[in-house]
């Protein structure tokens, strides 16, 4: 039985690092994740959202964020940064004034919203609020890539 029950650990284990190493990687660090898109010549999708009182939000990352269509369109093109508005805890002052500023920058007025900037801040896609259609419909709103 011991046996057993370590094989079937050990199997969630693997699939639990599995389904890590695969999400889409996000950072709240707007100024490193620039940098990097400048570097990799990347878009930066900005997302803004409400992530523990939005339920357009937790939508939006159910069924478009957490999909495999979108990480692996994302991997390749974009630099992924989460500018959260939380209710239920506060985030560190840095964090929380990086993500004021960048919301008066880009005229944000409610949630989720959407920003997705070239590697010269200049806005290339704006989605204020949730649209049905889950990945396909919201990668095809995108820039084709230049050729």
């Amino acid at each position: 039985m011991n046996k057993i029950l370590r094989v079937l650990s050990g199997c969630v284990a693997g699939l639990l690092i599995a389904a890590v190493a695969h999400a889409a990687s996000w950072t709240d660090d707007y100024a490193s994740a620039l940098a990097k898109a400048k570097k990799e010549h990347k878009l930066l999708l900005l997302n803004f959202t409400g992530s523990d009182w939005c339920p357009w939000c937790k939508k939006i990352d159910a069924e478009v964020f957490e999909t495999k269509q979108f990480e692996d369109f994302a991997t390749d093109r974009l630099v992924l940064v989460t500018l959260d508005f939380p209710r239920e805890h506060e985030l560190n002052k840095a964090v929380a004034d990086q993500n004021a500023a960048l919301q008066a920058k880009f005229g944000v007025r409610g949630f989720p919203t959407i920003v997705v900037l070239n590697p010269n801040e200049k806005v290339v896609l704006k989605q204020e609020g949730y649209k049905e259609g889950g990945p396909e419909a919201f990668l095809a709103l995108f820039p084709k890539p230049a050729k």
